[in-house]
Order: structure tokens, then C-alpha cells, then sequence
């Protein structure tokens, strides 16, 4: 398993965790839980979106770089895409603890 992570500021992360988890589960496997945590589900792969303060906690997990260059993309995309009025920003860095 190879993993990654990135920490978009923001003061909407619920939002944003709601726009992806409905607009991805359209053709994607998607969760959201009591807390307003989400998951997105791929083949070989998938994201964890945790809110925190001021904060929105992206952890990426696949069966290969591959299949996690596909995970950053899609995730990453959608959310710069959505956030853009906000000027969001996703930087993933390699992440040495387990994605949720």
C-alpha cells in the first residue's frame, strides 16, 4: 500500500466534503458518516476527507503509485475545481502513517 496526504486550508470543509462525496458517487463508491467524514472508494485505491478547523484533511491510499497518482488526481481536481472562488490548493506528500 502506498499513501499519501494533503491539508487544504479552508473555513468550509464540510462543504467540500459533501460536494465531492455526491458528485463522485455518481460513478465512484462514496461515504459520509454521523462525523462529516467522507470516503471515496476506487478500484485499487481510495480517500478519507476528515474535517478539522479551518481544514480539510485529504488521506490517499492505493495498491500502487499508480493507482494513487489516479486517487490525488481525481480528489485533487474536483476539490481545486470546486474550491477554485476560494482558491483551494491540494499538495500531497507521502505519508508514512495509514490512510483511514
Amino acid at each position: 500500500m502506498v499513501e499519501s496526504v494533503a491539508h487544504v486550508a479552508t473555513a468550509q470543509p464540510a462543504r467540500y466534503i459533501k460536494q465531492i462525496v455526491s458528485h463522485l458517487g455518481h460513478k465512484l463508491t462514496t461515504g459520509l458518516d454521523d462525523s462529516g467524514t467522507g470516503v471515496v472508494e476506487f478500484d485499487t485505491g481510495r480517500c478519507t476527507l476528515d474535517p478539522q478547523p479551518g481544514v480539510l484533511v485529504l488521506a490517499a491510499s492505493a495498491t500502487d503509485a499508480t493507482a494513487l497518482a489516479r486517487v490525488q488526481d481525481v480528489v485533487g481536481r474536483h476539490l481545486e475545481r470546486f474550491g477554485d472562488r476560494e482558491g483551494l490548493t491540494v499538495t500531497w506528500t507521502a505519508s508514512s502513517g495509514p490512510a483511514q
